[in-house]
């Protein structure tokens, strides 16, 4: 019986078994970098980023809290770039005196990044970096300093592992390229 993403899947960029290999090695380098730490605050980007988060925090072996933030980019178009950013769901925590890693899905032209790393510098934590599990920057318009990265990705549309399509199919633990006829 067929899947009901099927008829959206182009192709399995990358599989489940390269994604959890992948996320076990960023864990395993997190927790080494912060190991003399103990403040660690990862904050999740909402909702793209919470499958990567939750594997991720299963493969970091040092003490670490969380929390989450919602943004919003918008303008014309589902890929437009304006950067407008609206924040909205702010953090619980405060991040003054912590270390800071943001925990996001996929940074593509780089404004809702670059805004949510000024936002939180102003709250003086003790260091913020940025750990993304997917990039593509041939997308980018705004410089953004990664820390930690999963996979580097050409300009495709995909979907699955916490990446939605039309708000569906996060759940697929691959992620995949959409067929550009079937949006």
């Amino acid at each position: 019986m067929p899947q009901p993403y099927e008829k959206y899947l182009q192709e399995i960029l990358i599989d489940a078994d390269t994604l959890q290999a992948r996320i076990a090695e960023l864990g395993r380098k997190i927790s080494a970098d912060y190991a003399d730490y103990n403040s660690l605050l990862l904050i999740c980007v909402l909702k793209g980023g919470v499958m990567f988060l939750t594997d991720l925090m299963r493969n970091i072996s040092i003490p670490h809290e969380i929390d989450f933030m919602a943004l919003s980019s918008y303008g014309k178009g589902a890929r437009d770039s304006s950067g407008m950013v609206r924040v909205d769901m702010d953090l619980t925590a405060d991040v003054a005196g912590k270390h800071v890693l943001i925990v996001e899905d996929i940074i593509d032209s780089g404004h809702t990044l670059s805004f949510l790393m000024r936002m939180l510098s102003a709250r003086s934590p003790a260091s913020l970096k940025l750990c993304t599990l997917l990039n593509k920057a041939s997308r980018r318009v705004t410089p953004i300093q990664i820390d930690y990265m999963g996979f580097e990705i050409e300009d495709k549309f995909v979907f699955g592992y916490g990446l939605d399509l039309d708000e569906k199919f996060r759940n697929l633990p691959f992620i995949g390229v959409v067929k550009p006829e079937s949006v």
